[in-house]
């Protein structure tokens, strides 16, 4: 090998044995009290990871319209004291709070941020960061009246040590010229949640529902979909999308089987993204090829397959080098990404929210990049929905 080609792969090595983290900010100066407002499987959730991190945050308060949810309080232990509301214009006006945490409907997230900031909070806004296009940019220019007060979006994919790693590897050019990315998020389920009362259907199933949600693209595709955005520093010039309701004939009127196709000029990419509730053989498929590799992702575990010529040069850098070695596969053809166990992205997220709380930062999931997201995934809707191209035009 030539010696720059050695010192080139041989980067690689180091990069493969360093996994950067989200470490818990040194020299705590204060502990943030949150609201919770949406009190489902996501809020309650969260509210579980507040409690694995007690010196960074204490919940005082939730706020949901459904007392079955509110009574979730009772399992997640350290409940005592804890405000209970059913209007979040009262929890955001509550003098005691730092935070106010949404975790609700789409629809509801523009109107709850807003009043959130207007009542001087910090802002954990759950992905899609809005319904719409113009709700997105509306919130972004609101944010920038609030520069004291963070705002984070949550797509975790920007905080777990993993997908850290890939966009290194990536932007250290390991892929070469990188053309298709692959995506698929399937399930073999209805996505329908039980509901005591058939008046309240469209509160408890929202996700199925235009009024209130943005399907599947906005609450499975977003995370893939955002993290080629901050990968690659980009976002799609175009949007084409083909769904429809075809399997589950049950009065819903989001799709069950969505197929978005977007392109990336400037990056000369484009980017294959599916997803259907009627099939999970794969279930999660993350895949970026370029020239020189393949990555293969998973939730919480990846691979790098190079190319043949690439393998090779990988192999006799391994062998002969000083550096930790590679975590090769039992066929020697792929690279396993991270070698330790993996926390929830949320905790990763929520350790650095409370770092850009202390230090004034801007967070890497922040109110400008959630908001390109947000308008992807819209225009992958309008598309589904009138069977046009959209044209990224903001």
């Amino acid at each position: 090998m030539k010696r720059r080609d050695f010192i080139k792969s041989s980067a690689l090595l180091g990069l493969a044995s360093t996994v950067p983290t989200f470490a818990i900010h040194q020299g705590l100066k204060k502990q943030y009290k949150v609201g919770i407002v949406g009190y489902g499987d996501r809020g309650s959730g969260l509210h579980t990871v507040f409690n694995q991190i007690p010196d960074l945050f204490k919940v005082t308060a939730v706020c949901d319209t459904l007392s079955f949810r509110t009574d979730r309080i009772k399992n997640i232990g350290k409940s005592a004291g804890i405000k209970v509301y059913t209007d979040h214009k009262q929890m955001a006006a509550d003098k005691d709070l730092d935070i106010i945490l949404i975790s609700t409907p789409l629809s509801f997230h523009f109107e709850q941020a807003k009043t959130a900031l207007e009542a001087g909070k910090h802002v954990y806004l759950e992905k899609a960061m809005t319904h719409t296009a113009a709700e997105a940019i509306t919130l972004q220019n609101l944010a920038s009246n609030y520069p004291k007060q963070v705002i984070q979006i949550g797509h975790q994919y920007r905080y777990s040590p993993l997908y850290f790693k890939v966009k290194n590897y990536i932007q250290s050019g390991y892929l070469g010229k990188v053309t298709q990315i692959e995506v698929r998020w399937d399930r073999n389920h209805n996505w329908r949640r039980h509901v005591p009362n058939p008046d309240l259907e469209r509160q408890i199933n929202w996700r199925m529902y235009h009024e209130f949600s943005g399907g599947l693209a906005a609450e499975l595709l977003s995370h893939q979909m955002d993290f080629i955005h901050w990968a690659f520093e980009t976002k799609p010039d175009s949007i084409f999308a083909s769904g429809g309701i075809d399997f589950f004939k049950d009065g819903r009127e989001t799709f069950d089987n969505v197929q978005i196709l977007a392109r990336y000029d400037e990056a000369g990419m484009i980017g294959n993204f599916g997803a259907t509730c009627s099939n999970a053989h794969e279930g999660y498929v993350f895949k970026i090829r370029g020239n020189k590799g393949t990555v293969s992702l998973f939730f919480n575990d990846g691979y790098f397959y190079a190319e043949e010529g690439h393998i090779r040069e990988l192999q006799e850098v391994d062998g002969v080098s000083g550096a930790t070695k590679l975590n090769w596969t039992a066929d020697k053809k792929g690279i396993r990404l991270i070698d330790e166990p993996l926390k929830d992205g949320s905790f990763y997220a929520l350790t650095d929210f409370y770092r850009c709380l202390e230090e004034a930062d801007m967070p890497h999931a922040n109110v400008m990049n959630g908001g390109s997201t947000a308008i992807a995934v819209a225009m992958a809707n309008e598309s589904l929905l009138d069977g046009k191209l959209k044209l990224w035009k903001v």
